[in-house]
């Protein structure tokens, strides 16, 4: 059975791009959000394996849902996603609760290395 996994950003395209790389490799896309406030909702609902949370997005941006999904479930596998590699959002996503992060744009190798890591 592959995992279960929820994809948030709020560019289609780059949606589109993860969807490919998981299921072209047994994961199963279990839902899509555009962001973090649909994030959450979905979340609850769909209850997958692992997240993988864009960081800039409208409405509510990436750390502060990972801030709300591990109060949900302590438990959360959470990959971060941004194009910005900056040091102080990859501290704040792994103090908000983040497992791993990962650059745009996407190099297949590393996005499938951090999904088995993190789920482990």
């Amino acid at each position: 059975m592959g995992k279960r996994i929820l994809i948030v950003d709020d560019a289609a395209f780059m949606r589109m791009m993860l969807k490919d790389i998981l299921t072209k490799n047994g994961y199963i896309v279990a839902g899509e959000a555009e962001n973090g406030a649909v994030a959450v909702e979905k979340f609850k609902e769909l209850r997958p394996d692992l997240v993988t949370m864009d960081i800039t997005m409208p409405e509510k941006d990436g750390i502060t849902a990972v801030k709300e999904i591990c109060a949900i479930d302590s438990n959360a596998k959470i990959i971060m996603c941004s194009a910005m590699g900056q040091q102080a959002m990859v501290i704040d996503s792994i103090q908000a609760g983040a497992k791993d992060f990962i650059v745009k744009p996407f190099q297949p190798d590393r996005v499938l290395e951090a999904v088995a890591k993190v789920l482990g």
